[in-house]
């Protein structure tokens, strides 16, 4: 499986599949959600929380309406509770089932941000090498592709490092 991280805005990206950073709730707001939404449609927005709310670390699949993808996997890595703060057991649960569920659903492409590391205040270059942990590990049965995207040039270098410095790419 190929993984890779790239700089961009995720709603612009082609894939089988996109990852939306969702609370458990799964109401799209800012960040991430807001891109995706306003990408996709207020009809993203109203499907996932059709779906909602979930569990933390739980995924809920919605349709990708106007985006380049065929499906948005919901990943609730945030409480919509409480406060609010992603952690690593979250961070990680949420990235594995959205694998899973992307590998259920027989995508071969995968566009995932950083999980939790937004308004859900988790530490970047930690959140992105429990991420890389998770995909680097993921023994795939459809997925092909997997891009690990960021939006900024500060985030990308962080998260490159984290990557590059703890794990081998396949």
């Amino acid at each position: 499986m190929e993984f890779d991280v790239v700089q961009g805005d995720i709603a612009a990206q082609s894939a089988d599949a996109l990852v939306n950073a969702a609370g458990t709730s799964l109401r799209m707001g800012s960040g991430v959600a807001g891109a995706l939404r306003r990408g996709a449609g207020a009809e993203l927005n109203e499907e996932a929380m059709s779906k909602g709310p979930v569990d933390l670390g739980a995924v809920a699949v919605t349709d990708a309406y106007d985006l380049d993808a065929d499906y948005v996997i919901h990943a609730a890595a945030m409480p919509h509770y409480g406060d609010g703060q992603a952690t690593a057991e979250s961070i990680r649960e949420a990235t594995r089932n959205s694998l899973e569920t992307a590998d259920d659903l027989g995508c071969r492409s995968l566009v995932i941000p950083a999980l939790g590391c937004g308004v859900a205040g988790f530490d970047l270059a930690s959140g992105a090498e429990i991420i890389g942990e998770e995909i680097s590990a993921y023994e795939p049965a459809s997925l092909e592709d997997v891009r690990f995207i960021t939006y900024t040039d500060e985030e990308y270098e962080t998260i490159r490092s984290a990557i590059d410095g703890n794990h081998s790419r396949d």
